[in-house]
């Protein structure tokens, strides 16, 4: 959620565009963009899917080549399998 909050706030300025303005056009209030921007993680999905669009953006789902190792009981570093995705 961190991620999305950053990317969030800084599209929104980019754009030029207020917390109160983005609200009234996501159909939501100043107060919950507020909360997705500091990265609430109690924030409703679908009102963040819709926020994401009216900024232009998306979110890309993938699964991670090692995730298999997270059902066979050894541990991984979310961080890190994160980190790869960036790069990529």
């Amino acid at each position: 959620m961190r991620d999305v909050a950053a990317t969030v706030r800084g599209r929104r300025k980019d754009l030029g565009i207020s917390q109160a303005d983005l609200a009234a056009r996501v159909g939501v209030s100043r107060a919950w963009i507020n909360a997705v921007e500091a990265g609430k993680p109690s924030v409703e999905f679908d009102l963040v899917l819709r926020l994401l669009d009216h900024l232009g953006l998306r979110l890309d789902l993938a699964k991670p080549e090692n995730l298999g190792d997270v059902f066979k009981g050894r541990s991984v570093d979310l961080d890190s399998v994160l980190d790869e995705y960036r790069d990529q």
